[in-house]
């Protein structure tokens, strides 16, 4: 799997509930809109999702009526934002200001009262959300776990669509592996992954072009190629976020990576001192986060956050992963 990490734009995360990697978190809780459905009384929702240019999912969106408008679909996001483009635009009232946590730091953002925000046959009344400058003009906003509250969402990267539905029991098949998870922030991580027998934290980003990982999980890394008589190559990369903001990274191949009942070889990752890992509480933890580059090597990977684990479908000629008997299948 060979994907370039230079100029790569990286996805949204969330702030107090943090999300992923290579974007920009959203400090302030997310709100509970006064109005919306209870969850059991929504009704599945299947939409046709695009790519941009850097591989996120994109969705049409509708704002106070108007629309569609394209949205990346970032599960590293626990409350979803709009350009501040496209908030002008639309004449959006202000809502005040709350402060935004990137992966380069922090800083006061403007938010705008969305009065009523549309996917498919779902919406929300009166949503407060962060207005960005967003370098990606084919991005009008953000959608963030805040449209799941206990739900399942399914990401079919085959056949190009997006599915939110109510939580249901799924369970390992052939070319199916279903991973337990836990609830963290309100995204979930992986609680059965290990890298070369050694236990990390696995945490899913949409909204991330590229798979990343933390200071502790970096320093494994090194331990184990000091023992190996393999010299592996590590690259200097340049990335940016959506939002705009430069950083460095350090590209590197994790020879072994096992998700449950799924075994991944030669997985490229950049290692980045990343200012989110502070807002997820694993500053001290081996974790990786996972990007589309790494997700979109599966047919489809449903996100339950309802009964807390992680579905993935592997193509019968795997690129990437394999599925294996495991603790989880």
């Amino acid at each position: 799997m060979l994907i370039s990490r230079r100029d790569a734009a990286l996805g949204l995360l969330s702030g107090a509930a943090a999300g992923l990697p290579l974007a920009p978190a959203w400090a302030q809780p997310a709100e509970a809109p006064p109005h919306e459905l209870p969850e059991t009384e929504e009704a599945p929702t299947k939409l046709a999702a695009d790519r941009d240019q850097f591989s996120h999912l994109t969705a049409p969106v509708s704002i106070n009526g108007q629309g569609p408008f394209n949205f990346i679909l970032d599960t590293g996001a626990n409350v979803s934002c709009i350009s501040h483009a496209l908030a002008e635009r639309l004449q959006l009232a202000p809502a005040g200001a709350a402060p935004v946590h990137t992966m380069v730091g922090v800083r006061s953002r403007p938010r705008v009262m969305i009065d009523n925000l549309q996917v498919g046959g779902r919406d929300r009344r009166s949503v407060r959300a962060p207005a960005m400058t967003l370098f990606n003009a084919q991005v009008d906003g953000v959608l963030g776990v805040d449209w799941l509250k206990g739900q399942r969402l399914v990401l079919d990267f085959r056949r190009k669509s997006i599915e939110f539905t109510r939580s249901r029991s799924e369970s390992s098949s052939p070319n199916r592996v279903v991973v337990p998870a836990r609830r963290r922030l309100g995204q979930l991580t992986i609680i059965d992954a290990d890298l070369s027998g050694h236990r990390i934290s696995a945490m899913i980003d949409s909204g991330s072009q590229a798979t990343l990982c933390n200071t502790p999980l970096y320093d494994l890394v090194n331990r184990m190629e000091a023992h190996s008589p393999v010299k592996r190559v590590h690259e200097k990369v340049q990335m940016e976020t959506i939002a705009g903001e430069a950083f460095s990274g350090e590209l590197f191949y994790l020879p072994f990576l096992r998700l449950g009942g799924l075994q991944l070889g030669n997985v490229p990752v950049v290692y980045a001192d990343a200012h989110v890992f502070d807002l997820w509480d694993l500053k001290q933890t081996p974790a990786i986060v996972l990007g589309m580059d790494l997700l979109t090597q599966f047919e489809s990977v449903a996100l339950d956050f309802g009964r807390s684990q992680v579905r993935f479908d592997v193509a019968e000629t795997p690129r990437v992963a394999q599925a294996v008997p495991g603790p989880s299948s």
